[in-house]
């Protein structure tokens, strides 16, 4: 996930709408969204400051196959931002009023960044909501981001993120808000992460992805990958566990959700629990 300003370089390489978009009322707020395809549902969560097209590629190879619902999250895109603070709490029972509003008592769940912690914390809060879910660059406690990274959020300043206001005031419905919706994602910066209770008694099958130069640190998203029951060893005769772990090599953070086809290597036979075949089976 990003805590969150080194996503915004993700904005520069935005690709075109892959489909007519609609809104609905979530929660009190005017949510933009769109659907593709055809087959089983699945929904994408975008990262930080991103939007549908920013998201790219990974949305219509997932479309190939399945029927992708992707909402705009509060204050992003043409979604409205309300006077409420935006916290994964709060975008994650967005996520399960939108399914409701659209008819989806089920889905599966792809998020990267800080859709992945919002997906992450729909399983938590809505755990019969989600079916399997891809949480692509995510850490469940501060403490597992870089130092850097640790370093850097006390630093951040609404002058970070005006290189994008011109982008954001382009979508927004309430183009006069940038200012207070920047206020409200450093904000988020700053908010408790301390997951791992919650995420130990997650019984929802997880694909954790992350970069080799990712915001967190491998050892967390090990960490994040034995709390979901990974972490074993396969051949002695016992069920590989559900949840996955894979990380992209040479791959940084905003790096990872362009490499489409890498990606559906590992989510496609994850949705379909396919498992490599050792040669004891």
């Amino acid at each position: 996930m990003l805590r969150e300003t080194i996503v915004a370089a993700a904005l520069l390489a935005a690709a075109p709408a892959f489909a007519q978009g609609d809104r609905i009322e979530v929660n009190g707020i005017d949510t933009y969204y769109e659907v593709s395809g055809e087959g089983e549902p699945i929904i994408v969560l975008h990262g930080a400051h991103m939007n549908i097209e920013t998201m790219g590629g990974i949305i219509p190879a997932l479309a190939k196959t399945r029927k992708v619902y992707v909402p705009e999250f509060q204050g992003h895109g043409r979604s409205e931002d309300i006077d409420r603070p935006i916290t994964y709490e709060n975008l994650a029972d967005d996520v399960a009023a939108f399914m409701d509003a659209v008819g989806l008592e089920t889905a599966d769940i792809v998020g990267y960044s800080m859709g992945a912690a919002v997906g992450l914390q729909l399983a938590i809060r809505h755990p019969d909501k989600v079916d399997q879910l891809v949480a692509a660059s995510v850490a469940f406690d501060i403490e597992g981001m870089q130092p850097e990274y640790k370093a850097f959020i006390p630093q951040m300043t609404p002058a970070i993120f005006e290189p994008f206001r011109a982008q954001w005031e382009a979508l927004a419905p309430n183009p006069d808000g940038y200012d207070a919706f920047i206020e409200k994602m450093i904000a988020l910066e700053h908010e408790p992460l301390q997951w791992e209770a919650e995420v130990k008694a997650l019984e929802t099958p997880v694909l954790v992805i992350t970069g080799d130069a990712d915001v967190m640190t491998l050892e967390h998203s090990v960490a994040l990958f034995k709390l979901l029951g990974g972490g074993v060893m396969g051949d002695m005769g016992q069920p590989l566990p559900e949840s996955r772990l894979a990380v992209l090599p040479a791959t940084a953070h905003t790096a990872i959700i362009g490499q489409v086809d890498l990606l559906m290597g590992f989510i496609d036979p994850f949705l379909k629990g396919e498992t490599p075949k050792g040669m004891f089976e």
